[in-house]
């Protein structure tokens, strides 16, 4: 048991892993293609690289990495630590991708106005690559670090509101550098663009869900769940057909959790029962504050 239980880990893992490459990988081709070349400064990390770059001749996947490594330094001290290692893995995978990139993959350079294509391109494939590294429960680094520190020591304050707020102040360094509001307009419609595809891809287009599960092992899920840290409430229900007493778990979870809390669910019951629904709103410990 404890073999094939380490076996599904491994396994778990390296698809894990396999996933998050495919996401830098494609995360990069939008940086490389449509956004770097166009002078875009897409928020985070990437953003303040690209703009880096053109002051110098450093590449931008070399500047990606040197940015956050000491933002990964604070993560792995504050943060989850296998998050943070795959943050590293992803971080590193798009570094040398980005950087090969410019060796062997053309660019497309907008002229006559074009600038949005790169934008929408660009933003589409970054926020793919950011949506299947999520899925995995990992990020890209940069500001998804400091979003996440943040969020620890203040949590009544919004993931989106922080994030936003940071892609702002790089957004308006552009403006200070390239003294081009065509750039700044061509960033925001990126930024926008990647964040629809993040949510589409991995979450849906609401911050938090609701579920109620239906299982036959019910005391497993709910203390898999509070090991997560995840808010659990267990109902008493009984079958209509059958008159069976049985126990239903029900919790609420932020979007960013959604997919881990659907694997733990599967991991220890394939055949539960489970009924999402969009919470618009979730107030109390963990969530936003009831004022």
């Amino acid at each position: 048991m404890v073999d094939n239980s380490r076996k599904n880990t491994v396994l778990r893992w390296a698809f894990d892993i396999a996933v998050i490459l495919l996401g830098a990988a494609v995360y990069s081709l939008g940086v490389h293609c449509f956004i770097s070349p166009n002078n875009i400064a897409p928020g985070g990390a990437t953003g303040v690289a690209i703009i880096i770059s053109g002051l110098t001749d450093w590449q931008v996947g070399t500047l990606i990495m040197l940015l956050n490594v000491p933002l990964i330094i604070a993560g792995f001290l504050l943060l989850n630590k296998a998050t943070m290692v795959k943050t590293l893995i992803s971080v590193a995978a798009i570094t040398v991708a980005t950087d090969l990139a410019e060796v062997f993959v053309p660019i497309y350079s907008a002229e006559n106005g074009n600038g949005i294509m790169a934008a929408i391109f660009g933003g589409a494939l970054m926020g793919a690559g950011m949506g299947l590294t999520y899925q995995r429960e990992g990020t890209s680094g940069g500001t998804d670090i400091i979003t996440k520190i943040i969020n620890r020591f203040l949590p009544d304050l919004k993931l989106g509101g922080i994030q936003a707020a940071l892609d702002g102040i790089v957004v308006l360094l552009g403006l200070a550098i390239y003294k081009d509001i065509n750039v700044v307009l061509f960033a925001v419609v990126a930024i926008f663009v990647q964040s629809k595809f993040i949510d589409v891809l991995v979450y849906g287009s609401q911050e938090s869900r609701f579920l109620l599960i239906f299982s036959h092992c019910p005391t497993e899920i709910a203390h898999k769940l509070i090991e997560q840290e995840r808010g659990v409430t267990l109902l008493k229900g009984e079958g209509a057909y059958s008159g069976e007493e049985r126990q239903v778990i029900a919790t609420a979870v932020h979007r960013s959790a959604y997919s881990k809390v659907k694997r733990i669910i599967k991991e220890i019951d394939p055949k539960a029962f489970v009924v999402t629904t969009t919470a618009g709103e979730v107030y109390g410990e963990g969530f936003t504050k009831l004022n």
